[in-house]
């Protein structure tokens, strides 16, 4: 039952179903009441009930599912500062999971006109082109596409190293920087059957261009992060 206080009646819930989710009584991935059953037991009305649950999604609290139910959302098991630029494999290991590597293809093609642009190198001749997702615990987590120059990588194993960073370094290119774009995106037919994701799973895609130390752009790469399992934020600044 809600303690009524002078804040409007549905931040009360919102703050009531929040501290339950903190003090386990509702669990990730566990299904809340009905509406009716959970405005009684709040003692507020429906209306103001379903203001509450309507905020709560648009935070990622909970998640409904059509014609099933409001489950409580499970939270990112990933977390990283969008300004600062770790490998896939990079970020799971800090999250405490054992990284892995399902290769789906690996290919030697011939760009296309937007790679020359996008590599600022008219007379490129060969991509290396490589398809893969990247697991956490063996869970498929991130769907990758990455695109390198060939020259950048003369002797490209795909199986040899999970991080591509990695091997850019032993050939002796360090990645300095990355112009990032970020995208959500609801379901994807493709990609979020490939990894496991419920229909209602958003999911994030970065496009990235990454540069060495010299400013050449050496990788191109575009990743599909399971919205659920990761989350970016970003230090702002105000400009006076």
């Amino acid at each position: 039952m809600i303690k009524s206080d002078q804040r409007p009646l549905y931040l009360q819930v919102i703050d009531k179903i929040k501290s339950d989710i903190e003090q386990g009584v509702y669990e990730a991935g566990e299904r809340l009441p009905s509406e009716f059953q959970l405005s009684k037991q709040l003692g507020v009305s429906r209306a103001t009930l379903r203001e509450a649950l309507r905020m709560l999604e648009d935070e990622s609290v909970i998640i409904r599912r059509h014609g099933v139910g409001t489950f409580i959302n499970t939270k990112p098991l990933f977390s990283s500062g969008i300004e600062e630029l770790f490998s896939v494999t990079d970020m799971i290991k800090r999250g405490n999971k054992e990284p892995g590597t399902n290769y789906l293809s690996s290919s030697i093609e011939k760009p296309t006109d937007e790679d020359q642009k996008r590599f600022q190198d008219e007379e490129l001749q060969e991509m290396i082109v490589i398809e893969r997702v990247r697991t956490a615990d063996s869970e498929p987590v991130v769907y990758c596409l990455d695109k390198i120059p060939k020259n950048c990588l003369p002797d490209y194993v795909s199986h040899e190293e999970q991080s591509l960073f990695d091997q850019l370094e032993k050939s002796g290119i360090s990645i300095a920087y990355a112009m990032t774009q970020i995208e959500p995106i609801g379901y994807h037919e493709r990609v979020s059957e490939i990894l496991d994701c419920e229909p209602e799973t958003a999911l994030l895609v970065l496009k990235q261009m990454h540069f060495d130390e010299q400013e050449r752009p050496v990788l191109y790469s575009i990743n599909y992060f399971r919205a659920d399992k990761f989350k970016f934020h970003v230090l702002r600044k105000r400009v006076y």
